[in-house]
Formats: structure tokens, sequence, C-alpha cells
């Protein structure tokens, strides 16, 4: 019926001037005192051959404009142009003319950005490997001597390290799933892997981590999974003053909790998005080492691996992050 109302809109015109026609052609017969049933007969006669033409032509548009709406609800393929109906009009060519030349250039322009992409994350990543080199060394230089400058300068340089680490799973994360391996994974090497690069910060800020063992082993990947819980303690060491932060596994849910300050309780919706801070990245002793990007990888992170990652915090007693291992709902091809 839809399309029914806009083929009558679209050529009203010849239906108007079919009508008037008719009403002309009536009233020059009766003017001449032609028979009223010839009259009547000339009339009913046009108006048949016009509705079986019309009929005719409405199933031809009908089914033009079907194409066309189905090739409008959906994405704009490749071959989409294939796909359209032939040209009627010298209109529609025109038409057609502007639409080749709008597709050929949004391909191309895809085409630059998809290389300009490509050739960004290739220097982003041989960047982030050059730039490890000169941290390695200093950290080994800087480890030469146990002072209390040095032990500075390496807890700074961890930092650095981290955040390198980060920029670099950043710009892996943007890419497709390539990148993941997915298989059955011992949960305990992973986490003991991560507690051990974060000691030095647990050990200079005088904090005491909790972690007993698990047999747990998930189809999980070990690399991204270490990533999501470097990112965890990272959190924890950097809001936990004193106190102690704990890890354990249950029911496929490993918890990192800590006692720092924890999360407001209107933050925590919003803890995961892309650079938010909430209160306490915006406060004055936080404000210059909290960027909002940590949090934010790791539920993307997590997302990819099909992981449940959520919060529960009150504001000065602490937070409890966890991650869901459940792996029922992933679909492997």
């Amino acid at each position: 019926m839809q399309s029914f109302f806009k083929y009558i809109r679209q050529y009203k015109l010849p239906f108007i001037m079919l009508i008037i026609f008719t009403a002309v052609c009536a009233a020059v017969l009766t003017a001449y005192n032609a028979n009223t049933e010839a009259a009547l007969y000339i009339a009913a006669l046009c108006f048949v051959i016009s509705a079986a033409v019309a009929a005719v032509h409405f199933v031809m548009f009908r089914r033009k404009y079907t194409t066309l709406q189905r090739i409008s609800e959906g994405t704009l393929a490749r071959d989409a142009l294939e796909q359209l109906p032939k040209t009627e009009t010298p209109i529609e060519e025109q038409y057609l003319s502007m639409l080749q030349r709008s597709c050929e250039e949004r391909n191309d322009i895809q085409s630059r950005l998809r290389r300009e992409q490509a050739d960004s994350a290739d220097f982003y990543t041989a960047w982030v490997h050059q730039i490890k080199t000169p941290i390695t060394v200093m950290q080994i230089m800087l480890n030469e001597e146990d002072t209390q400058l040095n032990r500075a300068l390496l807890s700074e340089l961890f930092r650095i390290e981290q955040y390198t680490e980060m920029a670099l799973c950043r710009s892996r994360l943007e890419n497709d799933a390539g990148d993941l391996v997915i298989e059955q994974t011992n949960i305990d090497e992973v986490i003991r892997a991560s507690i051990r690069k974060y000691a030095p910060q647990f050990i200079g800020k005088r904090i005491r981590l909790v972690y007993g063992s698990t047999e747990l082993f998930a189809l999980t990947d070990k690399k991204w999974l270490g990533f999501i819980i470097d990112q965890l303690l990272s959190n924890a060491v950097k809001y936990t003053e004193d106190g102690c932060v704990s890890v354990t596994v249950e029911n496929e849910r490993i918890l990192v909790e800590d006692t720092g300050i924890g999360i407001a309780q209107e933050d925590i919706p919003r803890i995961f998005e892309k650079g938010y801070t909430g209160y306490n990245g915006r406060n004055a002793a936080a404000q210059k080492r909290s960027t909002g990007l940590g949090l934010y990888l790791a539920k993307k992170a997590a997302d990819k691996l099909s992981h449940r990652l959520y919060a529960q915090s009150r504001q000065g007693k602490g937070s409890t992050f966890v991650i869901d291992l459940h792996t029922e709902d992933i679909e492997f091809e």
C-alpha cells in the first residue's frame, strides 16, 4: 500500500492530465451534439486502457521501489550498484552516474584511510618496541647500586614501561581478533606472572599482597588475561596507601580486592569508559597519575575474550574487581 501511494504521488500529473483530457473530450462531443452513449463509451474505453497501462507500470514501479528499499535498509555493499534496477529515464541515468562517482570516491577514501591506519599502527608498534631497549638499559644501570634514589627511579621507570605496554596493547586491541590465541590456560601461572611484575611496587609502598594458589584451567588468551590482571593490580597499588591487596579465584572468577580509597557510587557505571577518571582521578593527589585508559583497555580486552569484567566498591572502604571467566557463550568458527 505504501508503494501505491508513492506511485500516485510521483505520477499524479499524468493522472490529472488524463482526467482533464477525458473531460475535454466529453465536453467537445457534447457540444457537437454527439450521442451521449457514444461519448460515455469513448470515456470508459479510455479509462480502461489507461488503467491497464497504469497497472502494468505500477507493477514495474513497485518492483524497482522494493529493490531500492532493500538496498537502502542494508549496508551499501561493494556490488550494490550491480543490484540496482536498470535506468529508464535520462534523469535516472544522471542519478546513477552521480552515485557511481560517490561510491568510487568513498572507496578511494576508505582505502587511503586503511593504508594510513596500517602505516600508523606499524610505526606505533615499531616505536614501542624500540623504546623498550633504552628502558631495559636504564633498569640494568639502576639495579647496579641499591640506593633510595635508584629505587625511586626504578619505580618511575616501571610506570613508563607499563604506559608503553599499554600503548602497544591499545594499538593491538583496535585490530581484529587475529592476535587472540584461545586455549586452556593455567590461571595460576598468569596471576603469578602479574604479581611478580608488580611486586616491587607493592614493596615500595609497603602494601601487603595476598594470594594463595589455584588449580583452575580456563579457556582464554594467556597474554590478554595477564594484561587485564596487570591493569587491575596497577589500579589497586595506585589507590591503596595502606592495608593489603588480595587476589582470589573462586567459581571461575578472579577477584582483585584492595583496601584503598574506593570508588564513588556515581562513578562505578562509568569507570570503564574511555578517558573517564571520576572523582579519584580528578582530585589533587591522583590528578597527575590517572589517564582513564587502564580500565577502559582492560574492559575492551575482556570483551574481546568474552569475559565479564565488573567492579564493586564503597568509597573509603576499598574496591573489588571481578573477572568472570565463564565462556559458555563464546562461539568459535
